[in-house]
């Protein structure tokens, strides 16, 4: 199993803040986590970093954040490059790009195909927007004129959690899920349904309110649908279960909350509710 990802416009924000450790964390995140939702363990990633000149403090802090995520893991760092490219990559910019590659014995493979209506979903909180969504943050900044002070900006910019404590506890607990996602580009709409709305299934999330002021001071400038279609709102990990799982799900991690249950209606209806 693959996974094959960067950290997006997010990074334009991590360097200018010194936010490396993050810019690190977060390209391991968005690659691993991708490679957890199939039901198999990381073992192997690599990187790519292209930068205008090599500025070895800068590039030994985003390796350090990088490290420490792969450590949590258990995942190893195998190898990667590192470009110098004057010219091609802006003074001041830094190119991210990762590879994380999985294994798991074959009936450890998770299978969309089995989510039937009546299945239960779970979802588990997110630290913040996570790399995914910021040229819509970056350009309500920008036009709204927000202002943040650095406290509240290493807030918005908290690096993508990795979710490998929540399949290693539904495994422990004797659940295995229908089907896992983490939500990034596209929101809960698309993360989700892309697994089962072609088989003619849908599912009505109802979205606790995010309790994140930092957040919110963006939000109150975004078109509710633009954000339950760009941003995570606060959910950056959901599983499937059977409705018997739930609540064994709920207690495996913290914060897990049952969000939506399956239905025949082959749309994902997402509601806000405090």
């Amino acid at each position: 199993l693959t996974g094959c990802d960067g950290v997006g416009t997010k990074i334009e924000l991590l360097l200018k803040h010194d936010q490396l450790e993050a810019a690190g964390k977060d390209l391991v995140a968005m690659n691993v986590n991708d490679v957890l939702t199939t039901g198999a363990d990381p073992i192997l990633f690599l990187d790519y970093v292209g930068i205008p000149k090599i500025q070895k403090t800068q590039i030994t802090r985003i390796i350090a954040g990088m490290t420490e995520y792969l450590e949590a893991c258990n995942c190893i760092l195998a190898g990667g490059e590192t470009a110098e490219m004057p010219g091609m990559v802006p003074e001041g910019m830094v190119e991210l790009s990762g590879f994380a590659i999985g294994a798991c014995e074959k009936e450890d493979l998770l299978d969309p195909g089995t989510i039937a209506a009546g299945d239960v979903l779970v979802g588990w909180p997110s630290a913040g927007f996570h790399a995914n969504g910021f040229s819509l943050v970056r350009r309500i900044i920008e036009k709204e004129n927000l202002k943040f002070s650095e406290d509240e900006m290493r807030t918005l910019l908290l690096p993508t959690l990795l979710y490998h404590e929540q399949p290693a506890a539904l495994k422990a607990a004797g659940i295995k899920p229908k089907a896992m996602a983490h939500i990034t580009g596209g929101g809960l709409p698309e993360n989700l349904g892309r697994m089962f709305l072609k088989r003619g299934l849908g599912c009505s999330l109802q979205i606790p309110y995010w309790q994140n002021d930092v957040v919110q001071k963006v939000l109150a400038h975004a078109d509710q649908r633009d954000a339950i279609d760009t941003f995570n709102m606060g959910l950056g990990w959901v599983a499937i279960v059977s409705p018997e799982q739930a609540d064994t799900a709920v207690k495996c991690g913290t914060g897990a909350k049952i969000i939506g249950t399956m239905n025949s209606t082959a749309e994902v209806t997402v509601e806000i509710v405090n």
